[in-house]
């Protein structure tokens, strides 16, 4: 690894250094705690139990992303899923007169 000279960086240098460093810190320990999540629930595994049983703490599972149900009209390659907050371009749409039903897909 090289060595800095921490003394020759301006202060924007060394902002930008300390958020990379940061990020770098959270995605390994994200990590390590992710293998050893996966190792806990393989060991309560070979005793016939799931990790959840046995700690009473359900793991969060990520969702799946929901399905697109909605295209803009002039570029069908931007949707929206009809959850969450309307997009600005079915908001114009629809003080244009239009209806979802004109947008579904």
């Amino acid at each position: 690894m090289a060595e800095i000279d921490f003394n020759t960086l301006e202060l924007s240098e060394l902002k930008k250094l300390e958020k990379e460093v940061a990020k770098a810190i959270a995605f390994f320990e994200d990590r390590k705690k992710a293998e050893a999540i996966a190792a806990l629930e393989e060991r309560a595994k070979e005793f016939g139990f799931k990790l959840e049983e046995l700690t009473g703490v359900v793991t969060s599972k990520k969702r799946a992303p929901s399905e697109a149900k909605y295209a803009h009209l002039e570029k069908p390659s931007i949707t929206w899923s009809g959850r969450g907050r309307k997009p600005q371009w079915i908001a114009d749409g629809l003080a244009a007169g239009k209806t979802l039903e004109d947008f579904a897909i």
